[in-house]
């Protein structure tokens, strides 16, 4: 039986959190509501979580998505078939693979038959719904018309996983080369040359300066190279910690958009992910406000987040939303200029959707071009690496060679 955590609010208002075991979320609820207990947040927690371990799920994030967009087509198809939910439901739960997403759809499931809707269901979850699936089924509930949105998240999810995939395979072989020359440099300086270097040194005569300096960085490899590993570790750990404020998060945001070349590949990404996501909310029915309000959760950067908090307050004013996104410097001039332009013209929509298939295409070019810019450096600064550690391994070598055939 599934274990949940919750927090909840009791008789006083007080906030409390700990753990329930039931069948489902709702069963959970229901516990929780005999404790005089009303739930705020409740998750299911995975058996390999509850043990310490790694929920292995985390590993296979992709795969995951895979079996979402899988899920929605097949629960699409059924819906339009005229198939009931919890019906539908069942049968996905009983062919699915995947025993944690099965126990999640029969949680769901549970909660829809004793009463619940369909998205507050999903929403338990969201390490496998995200708040714009779970808009888009409540969009599609409110209005019945279930099966549009659930096909629109299918084009959706499939649309995104596409370009992601496109964006990964480009720059897939630069990140396996440059990992692979790390690793064959640091075995060539731990455990190569300090061989080499050793058996010249026994052999007292004097090294030319390159050779004691290769011995040198490789003496300090071997002695301290876990300081340097310690190092490294601190680091990512107190990045990791200040990406967690606001104004970390966005400093670091700020950073990326300002490099060069790999700013613009960033900005387009983005770009093209909000123009996408608002123009699938807009189609499915959900008002602009909501929209945007979701849309600034998920857009991935918290200079362009800012910017859309921005353009929905000014559309709860009575204003546009194209200035606070032209001003916030990640949406283009030409951009925000065709936002405009679908505003006046209603047709924001359609604006968008053009606007998103522009930016993915250049993305993907983008990507390549990254791709095919990052390869050949990355050969060449292996190539004078390697050379080096060569000169400064060889040339002594020859040097005493020249004087024994002397």
């Amino acid at each position: 039986m599934p274990t949940f955590e919750y927090i909840a609010l009791d008789a006083q208002g007080r906030s409390t959190k700990g753990s329930v075991t039931a069948e489902s979320s709702a069963a959970a609820r229901r516990m929780l509501r005999g404790r005089q207990l009303h739930a705020t947040s409740i998750n299911a927690v995975s058996s390999l979580a509850q043990a310490g371990g790694i929920e292995l799920s985390r590993l296979f994030k992709g795969r995951r998505r895979r079996g979402i967009l899988e899920f929605t087509r097949q629960l699409q198809t059924m819906i339009g078939a005229e198939v009931q939910l919890t019906e539908a439901l069942g049968i996905l739960i009983a062919q699915t693979d995947d025993k944690r997403f099965a126990q999640v759809l029969q949680n769901i499931r549970d909660a829809v038959v004793s009463g619940e809707s369909f998205a507050d269901g999903l929403r338990e979850y969201p390490g496998w719904f995200d708040s714009i699936y779970v808009s888009m089924i409540r969009v599609g509930e409110v209005t019945g018309n279930l099966h549009r949105s659930l096909e629109l998240l299918s084009a959706y999810i499939g649309k995104r996983q596409k370009l992601e995939a496109r964006v990964k395979s480009a720059l897939a072989y630069p990140i396996f080369l440059a990992a692979m020359s790390v690793v064959v440099i640091i075995v060539l300086m731990t455990f190569i040359v300090p061989r080499i270097t050793n058996m010249l040194v026994q052999s007292g005569r004097p090294l030319p300066g390159i050779t004691v300096a290769l011995m040198g960085v490789s003496h300090f490899l071997l002695n301290y190279g876990w300081i340097v590993l310690l190092g490294l570790i601190a680091g990512i750990g107190m990045l990791r910690r200040s990406l967690r404020t606001r104004t970390g998060r966005m400093a670091f945001d700020r950073l990326l958009l300002k490099m060069p070349v790999i700013g613009s590949f960033l900005k387009q990404s983005v770009v093209a992910r909000f123009a996408t996501t608002l123009a699938a909310l807009i189609r499915s029915g959900m008002p602009m406000a909501d929209a945007l309000q979701v849309v600034a959760d998920v857009t991935g950067n918290s200079i362009l987040a800012q910017a859309i908090r921005n353009a929905r307050e000014r559309i709860i004013a009575g204003a546009d939303i194209a200035t606070p996104l032209r001003e916030s410097h990640v949406v283009g001039p030409a951009v925000a200029h065709m936002i405009s332009v679908g505003e006046r013209t209603g047709e924001l929509e359609s604006m968008l959707l053009n606007i998103a298939e522009s930016l993915e295409e250049n993305t993907d070019l983008v990507a390549q071009r990254i791709s095919s810019l990052i390869e050949p450096v990355i050969i060449v600064v292996m190539a004078a690496v390697v050379s080096i550690i060569m000169l400064g391994t060889l040339l002594p070598i020859l040097r005493i060679s020249d004087v024994a055939g002397m």
